[in-house]
């Protein structure tokens, strides 16, 4: 298949173009953040271009979905659905836990796994998704929730972003796997998906937000804090 996937919900930025002349997946990592909106079409055009096809060639546009960074998810939205319009090509959107949980089953070969990406104030996203041997089944709904709350089955793995930020805060006796939500990622999910009939036209392809706002009152911060558990 001819697909291009791309994800700057975090603070990287991650592309990816599988088809054409290339044998393998061309990828391009890079800071993302407020960069990512400057350099995600530049980048794209150019990994296109080095693997000899056209945008209206691809068989999908792929694209993190959410949660994650509200800028972040805009960005990787109004590309995909700019980009997709103008081609008229298909777009997947792909929620970035499941590509966390990807990732950890491709690097540490997790099969179940609860994937937790940094919210910032205070709070992590998790989700729970299991592997079957074939593909991916999320167990339940997704959380939003200061990082003691989060909750983990007896046998799970937890994968993420948020080891370095909270650390002892997030349960213990679990393994803990490292792992992004990268355009890799996305494109080894996309063809059991696409088979799924989870395409959308360009229109129908939104973010996924898991809360309603992006900052915290100076009341509200404290309030977090005097509510923490204190440390054993």
């Amino acid at each position: 298949m001819n697909l291009l996937a791309f994800d700057t919900s975090t603070e990287t930025l991650s592309i990816a173009v599988e088809g054409g002349s290339t044998r393998v997946p061309l990828l391009h990592t890079a800071v993302g953040g407020a960069r990512a909106s400057l350099t995600l079409i530049p980048e794209i055009r150019r990994l296109l271009s080095h693997a000899g096809l056209q945008l209206a060639q691809l068989d999908a546009i792929v694209f993190g979905c959410g949660p994650g960074s509200f800028t972040g998810l805009r960005t990787a939205c109004s590309v995909a659905q700019g980009l997709a319009l103008g081609a008229g090509v298909p777009v997947l959107p792909v929620e970035t836990l499941l590509a966390v949980a990807e990732e950890a089953r491709a690097s540490a070969g997790a099969d179940r796994v609860v994937a937790v990406l940094d919210a910032r104030m205070d709070e992590v996203y998790a989700g729970a998704y299991l592997h079957d041997g074939a593909q991916w089944r999320r167990e339940g709904g997704f959380s939003l929730a200061v990082p003691e709350a989060l909750a983990v089955p007896d046998g799970w793995a937890i994968a993420g972003n948020a080891f370095a930020v909270y650390g002892d805060r997030l349960p213990s006796g679990f393994p803990r796997i490292e792992a992004m939500p990268t355009a890799s990622a996305l494109l080894r999910l996309a063809p059991a998906l696409l088979a799924a009939g989870q395409a959308v036209t360009a229109a129908q392809a939104l973010p996924l937000y898991i809360r309603d706002k992006v900052a915290q009152t100076t009341e509200e911060r404290a309030q977090a804090r005097a509510a923490r558990p204190a440390p054993p």
